[in-house]
């Protein structure tokens, strides 16, 4: 066997692990695992300004595409414990990103050596396993065992921590002999798919939701081709956005809270059966369970056992990997489908698409300042069907989750249980790095896009061009719209007159002076007819200059978008489309 320092060992695994791009920070304490991918040459990496982001442009590498997982890095100390909030999303999402800290040497981890931290500790609550490792020889089989872990069941991150004595010793490892571990995956068994089927099929007004779950299985043809044999109508989920096209015959609209179709909470509510498939429930998907789950038959297919009963017992619960599941689902739908005892549901699902067509709300708008349906619309018309959206949380995000369209999977990639601000900017740079010749457009509130809006400058740097839809109401609009009920609007304005930048109306922060300072290309618009020339200008500056296009659109200040507490109750502060000239995207409009 050849000998070598333990972090050449560990490049070598990432290299035949399949991890081949990093993001992250050089420091003192992790500058001899930069030696070794500097010397072997085999793992891609982009210098971010901050850990944090450097965590989230992972996660949205990771995202990007089945197989992917990004690598983040970072010294010892501060470094990981920025990396907790990337670790808590992904972890919440099920999303495997490996993050590799740098740490003081072993014999000093106990005398508060410079910037050492226990960070295996800190992580542990937002990672499925996080460790320091305090053995050289260990360092093979605990990223062997880490890449397995990331993979198997429900996928998550792991934070592995390397004392920098650790890193430079001397071990034997043969990387030619090096095979990954096996994964398992819980699958569904033949007699589960013939109960579940049977519940199904003796059901009047049946719907599927489709949850991340079957993003995470790249099981979303198999999910349609099950949803097509059947007749049953889909309800994706946020995080399951995309794993039917939004202009399917079976595309019922998402339900929910805030992030929902009124036609989609109007079709769950009238069915009598929910076939839920890598989904979690998640509170703002369900609202008030009682409401939910009344009157219907829930059946819960989920590939982590203690998922299934976590936030209400269904009647029939399947530990299984989504796309498992759907493959014996599609066997035994087949063999009943040659029988002829697959039941007619025409007549259901022309139902929920009537409400599809009656249940638009309104995006065409002429005000100046500008109404944010109208921005949402504009992207519908400049962005086809292989458009790539990133985004995170507020009103912004909200809205978008209303009337923007989706076709395909990891076409929508957000942050959905933790939603942090600030991580639509980075994790577009991952998306952007992982899928070159895609175009992916971000979407953020001008809040989220402060938080780590130095970021520009890696894509300006490393030429990793994408668009930055930039809604800008100098509001935190979400928690302002929160504040209605203590009748108050505390501490969430962001405008102020800038004496530097008196055009951009007492709107604060001028963020094209900003994006410029840091490299990239800005545009701001006013007036709503001018959304779609800039949009299609932003494609063209991408395109030249390979760097990030911001595209700021200054709104009207105070904008209240459509939520409520249950989703038999969502408040509507705006008027409905009554035609295709009031919502000339919505997909039941076309031609």
């Amino acid at each position: 066997m050849a000998r070598m320092r333990a972090v050449d060992a560990a490049v070598l695994i990432l290299e035949k692990e399949g991890a081949t791009q990093a993001f992250g920070l050089p420091g003192a304490a992790i500058n001899p695992f930069y030696s070794a991918m500097k010397a072997h040459g085999g793992i891609r990496h982009v210098l971010a300004r901050h850990v944090e982001a450097a965590s989230h442009m992972a996660e949205g590498f990771t995202r990007a595409a089945a197989g992917n997982i990004g690598v983040c890095i970072g010294t010892s100390g501060p470094a990981g414990t920025d990396m907790i909030t990337g670790l808590y999303s992904a972890s919440a999402d099920s999303i495997p990103i490996l993050c590799i800290t740098g740490q003081a040497p072993v014999s000093k981890l106990h005398k508060e050596d410079f910037q050492a931290v226990d960070i295996a500790s800190i992580a542990a609550p937002v990672s499925k396993w996080a460790v320091t490792v305090l053995e050289p020889a260990q360092v093979p089989g605990t990223f062997q065992k880490a890449f397995r872990l990331m993979r198997e069941g429900r996928p998550g991150p792991v934070l592995i921590d390397l004392p920098i004595d650790v890193q430079l010793a001397e071990i034997e490892f043969d990387i030619d002999t090096y095979e990954p571990l096996e994964v398992h995956r819980p699958a569904a068994s033949r007699a589960q798919a013939e109960k579940a089927l049977d519940m199904l099929y003796t059901a009047e007004r049946p719907l599927i939701v489709a949850g991340g779950g079957v993003v995470n299985a790249d099981a979303a043809a198999l999910l349609v081709e099950f949803a097509e044999l059947t007749g049953v109508p889909v309800v994706p989920t946020l995080m399951g956005w995309g794993t039917i096209p939004d202009d399917h015959p079976l595309h019922a609209g998402m339900v929910g809270l805030q992030t929902s179709h009124r036609y989609g909470n109007e079709s769950l509510l009238a069915s009598d059966f929910v076939l839920g498939i890598g989904n979690r429930w998640a509170n703002r998907h369900t609202g008030g369970v009682e409401t939910y789950t009344k009157d219907r038959t829930f059946v819960h297919v989920d590939i982590e056992p203690t998922q299934i009963g976590r936030v209400f017992a269904p009647d029939f619960g399947i530990t299984s990997d989504a796309g498992a599941a759907l493959t014996v689902f599609l066997a035994a739908a087949r063999d009943r489908a040659v029988e002829g005892e697959l039941p007619d549901r025409t007549a259901w699902a022309s139902q929920c698409r009537a409400r599809k067509q009656q249940g638009q709300r309104k995006t065409h708008f002429d005000n100046v300042p500008i109404k944010p349906q109208r921005v949402y619309e504009e992207m519908n018309r400049a962005f086809g069907p292989d458009v790539r959206y990133v985004s995170t949380i507020g009103l912004s995000q909200i809205q978008a989750a209303q009337l923007l369209h989706v076709y395909r999977p990891r076409h929508w990639i957000n942050a959905g249980q933790a939603g942090p601000l600030g991580w639509t900017l980075p994790a577009a740079l991952g998306v952007a790095t992982a899928d070159p010749d895609a175009t992916v457009v971000a979407l953020s509130g001008d809040y989220d896009f402060q938080f780590l809006i130095e970021e520009l400058a890696v894509g300006a740097q490393f030429n990793i061009p994408y668009i930055h839809v930039l809604v800008n109401n100098s509001y935190l609009g979400l928690i302002r719209q929160a504040q209605r009920q203590f009748s108050m609007d505390y501490y969430v304005r962001l405008d102020f007159d800038n004496i530097n930048s008196p055009e951009v109306g007492g709107y604060g922060v001028d963020h094209l002076k900003v994006a410029e300072g840091l490299g990239c290309k800005a545009i701001r618009v006013f007036d709503p007819q001018w959304i779609g020339p800039a949009l299609e200008d932003a494609k063209k500056l991408m395109a030249d200059y390979r760097v990030p296009v911001v595209v700021e659109v200054i709104l009207e200040r105070v904008t209240n978008v459509s939520m409520g507490l249950e989703i038999d109750s969502i408040v509507e502060f705006e008027e409905l489309a009554t035609g295709p000239e009031d919502a000339p995207t919505a997909t039941v409009f076309r031609d």
